[in-house]
């Protein structure tokens, strides 16, 4: 019987988070290990599916790196990579969008249907979900001194997000799982880094959160121990310090932005813990480190 107390109390605790998110939309970006490990893939679909169940209303936005690195590799194609970015040529696009567009995006849909979701596979370009343009990437040139444009070929940046899609797969009850391809100003496919896609779409909805998946406990100082919450002012300091660096630099800058365009809490969670999302979401502990606005407020 204590037993069967103890779990009736553990699902008291998230009552008052359930009702706090009830009706809103939380984006997740999907990536990292929680995409390779089997027991991670089905953890992450019944969290979504639970959240649903309860009146949430979940975006999923997913990433899909290591796949496609692997098909190019399988197809003798190349990849070259500059500040972590794959430079994109029109060989490999097509490859990116079946990969992403098709078999990660559906087998992440048939995961979360199998588990009791209804869930519908959608990428930026359809419905006219992410205009982008070409990314071009501007870095000194060591030799002269002067900003040097380094083009990354069918590598996007977000101009404009129209959610209305999303707003009729909610409306319906089903669950949006978007892959990173947006359309260019010339009708050309185009790459996304998934994280800006997350934060972008969370703008766009007004999302009540933003959580991104990656494969570290969240954000570190100094010491390399887990900062459990912090606010824009202070995050930005801690990137002009060069405490927040390397890859995390950039998912902090888009929980910023996010936090700024109008999205409400952003998280950066460990995605390699079972029901990640789960514990972030509904108890009062959470994992990872949590960006807000003004922490003293």
């Amino acid at each position: 019987m204590e037993k069967l107390i103890e779990k009736a109390e553990i699902l008291l605790e998230s009552l008052p988070y359930i009702k706090k998110f009830f009706g809103k939309n939380i984006v997740i970006k999907y990536g990292g290990n929680a995409m390779v490990s089997e027991e991670l893939k089905e953890s992450f679909a019944l969290d979504i599916v639970m959240m649903k169940y309860v009146g949430i209303d979940p975006v999923v936005v997913h990433g899909g790196g290591p796949q496609i690195g692997k098909t190019l590799e399988a197809l003798g194609i190349e990849s070259t990579f500059i500040d972590g970015q794959r430079v994109t040529s029109q060989n490999m696009i097509d490859v990116v969008e079946m990969v992403l567009g098709g078999k990660i995006n559906k087998e992440i849909v048939s995961l979360i249907n199998r588990h009791g979701g209804k869930a519908v596979g959608v990428t930026g370009k359809d419905g006219g979900l992410i205009h982008a343009k070409r990314y071009k990437k501007v870095k000194k040139c060591p030799e002269t001194n002067r900003p040097e444009i380094i083009d990354l070929g069918l590598v996007g940046e977000i101009t404009r997000v129209d959610p209305q899609i999303l707003r009729t797969l909610d409306r319906d009850e089903f669950i949006p799982v978007i892959a990173p391809i947006g359309r260019g100003e010339d009708g050309e496919t185009l790459n996304i880094n998934a994280d800006f896609v997350a934060g972008k779409i969370a703008s766009a909805l007004k999302a009540e959160k933003l959580v991104l998946m990656t494969d570290v406990e969240g954000v570190k100082d100094q010491y390399q121990k887990l900062i459990p919450e912090i606010d824009i002012r202070q995050a930005k300091e801690l990137i002009d310090q060069g405490v927040i660096a390397g890859g995390m630099t950039p998912k902090v800058r888009c929980c910023l932005d996010a936090l700024t365009e109008g999205t409400h809490k952003t998280h950066i969670i460990d995605g390699r813990i079972k029901h990640a999302v789960l514990l972030e979401m509904f108890t009062e502990e959470g994992i990872g480190t949590q960006i807000v606005k003004d922490v003293s407020s």
